[in-house]
């Protein structure tokens, strides 16, 4: 009897016999990387292995095979690789993906008697019972697949039959048992009781994804004088100092026109004067909306040759994709049915208690005008930027959206263009924000920026690494961005700079910052996470020499990412003891060991710190006196480590961190 049909059949209370006789005798449960049963597609990176587990197990004794079926959706042809038993009913398994698109995946279960057959045999035979007729059954097993195989795989198998029978019964139990017979037998294998797992979904894109830095910086503000707006071309001179400190992604905020009505001056006053720029955000003017190009950055010829430019200098242009329009948006006076207007024919503006952003009104996605033209036109604005080679999208507070526009959005754009990414920022719930991530999101913005303490950091770190999470949400940690200047940041100095950035560059593959970072600024609203003259309310030239900068640390910290493979991803990280709650100690490691980086940090920027650690030798299968090599990955500098326990001090004078690589001695 066999079951070749998923075990995901509807619940009965009444199970009539006929169907009972129906349900797989094979039960495939907990299968991951798998997300909400299959409703949502789990992440992954082209060229990546792919580890499933699963737990299959089945009544009696029998040994099973188990194996992945995997294709890429467009095709029908199956892959398939074996999976290996844990015990405990736990099975593992890998197949590689081997570029962007989408996939799925199944796990595939039977009853392998030749396996159940060596293994009896196996155990009867060193312990001395009587195996004349298992040795019968055997030779039987044998003659049936020869009889049910075809051409020279039913040739070999009655060649083995054959040799079977005139050997000794301690010859045939060494035939039985070599491997030769067992690949014979497995390849003619009918698979009795064979049982299918449902199909489950992957969303497999690009490395950049899951690995990746990001330098934020306003177009604008690339000048070397308040009054004069910087432009595209401007930001040229920015590219080689930006790909010196190792950065992969150069993200703008939006580049678009910029209303009038209830324009923003400095600071965030509601009283701009003539001169005033404007929040970027307050998208649209007479001289376009979201597809159009703000006029004192340049030409749509100047944004390609940017975009050209920093692709020479290993940069990816990433664009805002914010959905919100000034009270001067074109789309106003086009299509008002995508708003939603109070009784007097006014409009109301944004609000994100307690900020407010009288520059700003929300389109309703849900009116009946909107449906389907806004989200058409929401569409074809992403993929206009898409064809003039933007591949990266940050999406300004994409949980005050509908999640069915966005699941309808980024799958309809990737299914033409999988190169595309989205990155979410988005700082609500933590519900929601795996939600983005599992409606098609490859990365999002986090809690990291308000995470400070030894047990917060550890807390959230080990978090990031479980279920749910980690089969759905990809944590991109920025350390500041235009809209919050960290409280820790203002009175750290130098030294809680370098401790934020190596806290974010060890602790996920994905890491940004914004522009000014690199300089230690840091002065805030009184009393507001915020900064003093902010610049997404004025130009703001900057001298990106100037004393007390932190640009080399923080290439060398980009140098140190890109040459460990174990830094490449926010998994395996374990945290392990440090006997100081001021000191943050943890490791990564590559799936094969061979790639093993231990991380300090001391959270106090002010006094040195001390503190006695354990290197983690039972990781590395080690004894507890073992020697191993560590090597300063800032410095260069090597040692020999002699045994478990450790002891370091950090001064933040010098470096508040160390990075180190250990290997076997």
């Amino acid at each position: 009897m066999t079951a070749e049909h998923p075990t995901d059949l509807t619940y009965n209370p009444h199970l009539p016999l006929s169907q009972a006789l129906l349900l797989p005798r094979i039960a495939i449960e907990n299968t991951m990387p798998v997300i909400d049963g299959g409703q949502f597609a789990a992440k992954a990176v082209a060229g990546q292995g792919v580890i499933v587990t699963s737990k299959v197990f089945a009544d009696g004794h029998d040994k099973m095979a188990v194996r992945i079926r995997w294709r890429a959706l467009e095709n029908d042809a199956w892959n398939s690789e074996v999976m290996i038993e844990l015990g405990n009913n736990g099975w593992q398994g890998q197949f590689n993906v081997p570029e962007q698109g989408r996939y799925v995946f199944r796990i595939e279960a039977w009853i392998d008697q030749f396996a159940s057959f060596r293994y009896e045999l196996e155990k009867k035979f060193g312990a001395g019972v009587p195996i004349s007729l298992e040795l019968q059954e055997g030779r039987n097993q044998v003659q049936m697949a020869a009889e049910r195989s075809e051409g020279e795989l039913s040739e070999q198998l009655a060649a083995l039959h054959h040799e079977l029978s005139g050997l000794l019964p301690t010859e045939q139990v060494a035939l039985f048992l070599a491997p030769r017979s067992a690949a014979l037998m497995s390849r003619a294998d009918h698979r009795p009781y064979v049982s299918l797992s449902p199909e489950y979904p992957l969303d497999v894109e690009r490395k950049l994804a899951e690995f990746a830095s990001w330098y934020e910086l306003f177009p604008r503000s690339i000048t070397d004088d308040p009054k004069r707006h910087g432009t595209f071309n401007d930001v040229h001179s920015r590219l080689a100092m930006i790909q010196d400190m190792g950065f992969d992604v150069l993200y703008f905020p939006p580049i678009h026109p910029i209303g009038r009505s209830f324009r923003k001056g400095p600071n965030n006053s509601l009283t701009a004067g003539p001169d005033d720029p404007g929040s970027p955000y307050a998208i649209g003017s007479e001289e376009g909306g979201h597809e159009a190009i703000h006029p004192q950055l340049g030409s749509r010829e100047d944004f390609r040759r940017l975009v050209s430019a920093a692709a020479d200098h290993g940069l990816e242009i990433a664009l805002d994709f914010a959905i919100q329009c000034s009270q001067d948006h074109p789309w106003l006076k086009q299509h008002p049915g995508w708003f939603s207007w109070r009784p007097d024919g006014t409009i109301k503006y944004a609000e994100n208690p307690p900020k407010k952003y009288q520059d700003i009104v929300n389109v309703d996605f849900y009116a009946a005008d909107a449906i389907p033209s806004l989200w058409l036109e929401l569409r074809d604005v992403v993929v206009g930027w898409v064809n003039e080679g933007v591949k990266i999208f940050r999406v300004d507070n994409p949980h005050t959206k509908p999640l069915p526009f966005w699941q309808w959005l980024i799958a309809d754009v990737r299914a033409q263009h999988p190169e595309v990414m989205f990155l979410a920022e988005a700082f609500t719930t933590p519900a929601m924000m795996a939600r983005l991530g599992k409606v098609g999101y490859s990365q999002s913005y986090t809690y990291f920026t308000w995470r400070n303490t030894k047990a917060e950091l550890a807390t959230y770190f080990t978090e990031l690494n479980e279920s749910p999470l980690r089969e759905c949400y990809r944590p991109n940690f920025f350390v500041n961005t235009p809209d919050i200047n960290p409280a820790f940041l203002h009175e750290s100095g130098r030294a809680g700079f370098l401790i934020r950035a190596a806290l974010a560059t060890m602790g996920s593959g994905l890491w940004g910052m914004y522009s000014g970072f690199e300089l230690c600024e840091s002065v805030p609203v009184p009393g507001k996470e915020e900064y003093l003259d902010s610049e997404k309310y004025e130009i703001r030239p900057r001298d990106f020499t100037a004393p007390g900068n932190i640009i080399a640390e923080i290439a060398q910290l980009n140098r140190i990412r890109r040459q460990n493979p174990a830094l490449h991803t926010h998994l395996g990280l374990t945290i392990y003891n440090a006997w100081n709650d001021n000191i943050l100690y943890f490791g990564k490691r590559t799936p094969d060991g061979s790639n093993f980086i231990l991380v300090a940090v001391s959270l106090d920027p002010h006094t040195p710190q001390e503190a006695n650690f354990e290197l983690p030798l039972w990781e590395m299968g080690l004894p507890d006196d073992a020697q191993t090599q560590g090597e300063d990955l800032m410095s260069g500098h090597r040692w020999t480590w002699y045994g478990k326990y450790q002891f370091m001090r950090i001064d933040p004078v010098y470096q508040p961190f160390g990075i180190w690589r250990i290997s076997v001695a």
